[in-house]
């Protein structure tokens, strides 16, 4: 073993210990285990400038298995990223700090995605290592080519969504990816053995990825591992035999360390036993020099890297897409497109819609790569002229993510944090149940992806009530940072893709129809009005008695409705709603006035009552959902809950008696 790597790597275990121990929180059992792995890996194969954070041709590391993150901030600070002081390592968990219990993208420079749910790392670094691919296809090589590492343990691989992102690569042969498997055997409980009998390695290598076993203890063996993984056609798994706690005395192996912070006599006895002589949070020059020097290994490379990029014929067009901004007539067909709607009045579902509205953007945004979980015929998330996403050449911009919903939605959580590429991608709106751990990730990162979600209610009809989503607005609009759409028809549909795209710091679903609706925005606005998430869209004939709010497909039955009670002398408004979220941005004077004086206020929407009180206060009406569905056509469906235009006025009419 070499000395100076075997003294780097005790940096890390014992910044880790001291750490968590002052915290008096965390988990070190990890980083000191994986330390050996890491600082062959950090010092010898993984391309990045310490000075440089952002540097688009840099490789990408994930922490999956973010409970370890004092391994990430050790190695932050140790090569010499300027934000991680060792204050901010004293700091750690603690509040405004940069060394958060789990490491969050956007927060510490050098974390490249959020991580601590298990199995969230992994799949979203698949999806970094497919947008390498796609941007090296569009961009060429010279300006597009670097990898992607990630640490993942036995819980990451444990998780679900670890099966979906690792069986997708193995067929889309990412071999610019590799994980290190830190094969210690461990998880909270105890050894994985207890509620874990199968062969990772068999897995790996069953879904298609080139696999070896390693001693996680061997600079040497895993240097060869490594440099064998930078050769492979497929993408690679290391699995790396270490022993969690390493170099912790009495502790090092025990399963029960994982979360366990040491004691004083323990971190003693850990010192001892590595010859670390020094004061808690020094590192002594012979073990920080060589990883500062190892911090600055990348800056020649990275000069020489943006010296090609000056000269690129592209530079421009790179920049662009790396930066997140949208081509410059990104909108000039949806806008032509949209003032013929005005005349043409389409009556169709909104996910019909969506889909021609995808027709005029996605020619004119070359990054938006889109997708589907199975479902590209329903979901109308396919351009023609669009070319699968596949090997050998990458080039494509359509996904067939499979049945995969919770694959697919870290997929573009990954691709955004990548950058370069805009994704979205489609499934049934009762199936964010399955995406919902990436969703909320995505949100909490705050990256621009678009989820796509039709047969949006009771109204897909027969295939009942496992797939008519009635809860699934509700617990949506609980996400922090995640606006959720649902337009009433093409003009609407239209505006909320483009809004979609020009929030580029907050994840999108659109929410849309299976059935067919009316068109209800019949004249020109000369703005867009669904970018204050509710507005007036119909006024009252006098004074109004009553404002009806509604979304989505229900927006035509509450027009209806007050046309059968203007026909009957009373005054009625109506306000379509089409984003809660956008609604709430707005001035307080604003929403007043949207929401009005009238006396009676009633929501109309074909799901659960949750969060309509803001519209309609504690007196207020709700006409839609307090149960499940059923199976049945969507409009005897519509009949049967009561929501008809008829019912609605009979509502109004009774509350106003």
């Amino acid at each position: 073993m070499s000395a100076p790597l075997q003294t780097m790597a005790d940096a890390i275990r014992v910044l880790s210990m001291d750490a968590v121990h002052k915290a008096k929180s965390g988990h070190q059992g990890m980083p000191m285990g994986m330390a050996d792995v890491a600082t062959v890996l950090w010092t010898k194969f993984l391309k990045y400038d310490a000075s440089a954070p952002e540097w688009a041709d840099r490789d990408r590391f994930v922490l999956s298995a973010g409970h370890g993150s004092m391994l990430i901030y050790a190695l932050l600070h140790l090569t010499g990223f300027e934000a991680v002081t060792m204050d901010q390592i004293r700091n750690f968990r603690q509040l405004g700090s940069n060394t958060p219990g789990h490491p969050e993208y956007g927060h510490t420079p050098g974390v490249e995605t959020t991580t601590g749910p298990l199995g969230q790392g992994i799949a979203t670094a698949v999806d970094m290592a497919m947008a390498e691919r796609h941007m090296a296809a569009r961009f060429g090589d010279d300006l597009v080519d670097h990898r992607t590492w990630v640490i993942a343990g036995d819980g990451c691989l444990m998780e679900g969504v670890s099966h979906e992102a690792i069986s997708l690569a193995g067929r889309l042969k990412l071999a610019k990816l590799t994980v290190l498997f830190d094969d210690n055997n461990t998880t909270i409980d105890g050894e994985a053995t207890i509620s874990e009998s199968g062969d990772q390695v068999a897995r790996f290598k069953a879904a298609g990825w080139a696999v070896k076993v390693v001693d996680g203890h061997d600079f040497g063996k895993i240097a060869g591992a490594l440099r064998w993984a930078t050769r492979r056609s497929r993408p690679t798994m290391i699995a790396c035999r270490t022993k969690i706690s390493k170099g912790a005395g009495r502790k090092e192996g025990d399963p029960h360390s994982h979360g366990y912070t040491l004691f004083d006599d323990e971190i003693a006895d850990a010192r001892r036993a590595m010859g670390w002589s020094h004061e808690p949070f020094v590192t002594p020059e012979e073990a920080l020099k060589p990883w500062r020097a190892a911090g600055r290994r990348g800056a020649k490379p990275r000069r020489a890297w943006e010296t090609k990029l000056s000269r690129a014929p592209l530079k421009a067009e790179f920049e662009r897409a790396v930066q997140g901004e949208l081509p410059a007539d990104a909108f000039a067909r949806l806008d032509a497109y949209m003032s013929e709607l005005v005349a043409t009045k389409p009556a169709n579902a909104t996910r019909v819609h969506s889909g021609s509205a995808l027709e005029q953007i996605v020619p004119a945004v070359a990054e938006m790569v889109g997708g589907s979980a199975d479902l590209t015929g329903s979901n109308n998330t396919f351009v023609k002229g669009m070319v699968p996403f596949d090997q050998p050449d990458y080039a494509g911009r359509y996904v067939h993510y499979g049945v995969r919903e919770h694959g697919m939605a870290a997929a573009m959580n990954g691709m955004a944090l990548h950058g370069g590429v805009i994704p979205y991608s489609g499934t049934f709106l009762t199936f964010a149940d399955y995406s919902r751990p990436a969703i909320r990730l995505g949100a909490l990162m705050g990256v621009r992806v678009v989820h796509v979600m039709t047969h949006d209610s009771i109204g897909l009809g027969e295939d009942g009530p496992t797939h008519q989503p009635v809860e699934h607005l509700a617990s949506l609009r609980a996400i922090p940072n995640l606006n959720v759409y649902r337009p009433a028809d093409a003009i609407e549909a239209a505006e909320c893709w483009k809004l979609a795209l020009q929030s580029k710091s907050t994840p999108s679903i659109m929410a849309l129809s299976r059935q067919k609706v009316p068109a209800v925005r019949t004249e020109a606005a000369g703005e867009n009005l669904s970018a204050r998430g509710a507005y007036e869209l119909r006024e009252a004939s006098g004074a109004a008695r009553a404002t009806i709010f509604a979304t989505g497909t229900e927006v035509s039955i509450a027009v209806a409705a007050r046309d059968l009670l203007e026909a009957e002398g009373i005054s009625v408004r109506v306000v379509s709603v089409p984003c809660w979220e956008l609604f709430e941005a707005q001035d307080a004077g604003y929403r007043a006035g949207v929401i009005g004086e009238a006396p009676v206020r009633v929501a109309v929407e074909a799901a659960v009552k949750m969060g309509w009180e803001r519209f309609i206060g504690e007196d207020g009406v709700f006409v839609g959902m307090t149960g499940f569905g059923a199976s049945a056509p969507s409009e005897k469906l519509y009949e049967h809950f009561g929501l008809t235009a008829q019912a609605v006025a009979d509502v109004v009419k009774r509350k106003l008696a």
